[in-house]
């Protein structure tokens, strides 16, 4: 649902995006470039000035000299690690990276301090104990943390899930900004925050709030409770806490609270 807000502003904007495309080849002419394609099985192509690869990362792990102190690494996956960062050698720990599948300047950062503790201070902190968002800074931004819907499922986790539109939070009406959404999985039953995924102006930073409630094991009940300024557009997190509390108003809580306001009467 991300992607498909993103794709939607990009094609507004004349981006023409093709995916599942297979490249054949590609060739000069003159200040041209000139892209053969497949789709579909049908032969295509497209000219442009420039072309731009994205290939990701691979880690450096050349030269280091890490089979002569016993450390195990690919390269694909770069340097081998436990959950505590530590590598084959258990004298040697990496972060970053070189090793891990989080490739973040905020997630080195702190994989880098948990290394600091466990080797310096005998420390037993692990890697997949952090809760860590990331963002892709698009317009409009997408910004994550936690799990999927569909990864808490793999984990056999039932999941309930609150979502709130852009379009119905006031301040991103006032500015004209109401693609994308706020969407936050509880475990099912309960108001522990699983994940959420937000696809908006800014996401980035309203992502951390999302971040602190599951650090501080706060619960999206919680977030209902904490006063948002108004217009804003973290706003929409609290509306989702909001949605979270109606659900605590089941039939037999109505039934009781009807009786008790006809009493008060």
């Amino acid at each position: 649902d991300a992607a498909a807000v993103l794709q939607q502003r990009l094609t507004l904007e004349g981006v023409r995006v093709v995916t599942a495309a297979k490249i054949a080849h590609v060739e000069t002419r003159g200040a041209e470039k000139l892209i053969h394609y497949e789709l579909n099985g049908a032969a295509q192509s497209v000219t442009s000035d420039a072309i731009l690869v994205g290939v990701g990362r691979a880690p450096n792990v050349e030269g280091l000299g890490l089979e002569s102190v016993g450390i195990t690494f690919d390269k694909l996956a770069g340097v081998h690690v436990n959950d505590r960062l530590q590598t084959t050698n258990p004298r040697i720990y990496a972060a970053g990276d070189i090793c891990m599948k989080w490739k973040f300047t905020h997630a080195a950062d702190f994989a880098a301090r948990i290394v600091i503790q466990n080797a310096l201070f005998l420390g037993r902190k692990k890697l997949s104990a952090l809760n860590m968002p990331w963002c892709t800074y698009t317009e409009p931004e997408i910004a994550h943390v936690g799990l999927y819907e569909s990864e808490a499922k793999e984990r056999g986790l039932a999941v309930d899930t609150y979502t709130r539109h852009l379009r119905e939070v006031d301040r991103c009406i006032a500015e004209g900004e109401t693609e994308g959404f706020v969407r936050i999985h509880t475990r099912r039953g309960t108001d522990e925050i699983l994940g959420a995924t937000i696809v908006a102006p800014r996401a980035g930073d309203l992502i951390s709030e999302i971040s602190v409630a599951m650090a501080g094991r706060l619960g999206l009940g919680k977030l209902a409770n904490v006063i948002h300024p108004y217009p804003t557009h973290a706003e929409a997190l609290r509306q989702c806490g909001d949605a979270y509390n109606r659900t605590r108003l089941t039939p037999l809580v109505k039934k009781l609270m009807n009786r008790w306001l006809a009493w008060l009467r």
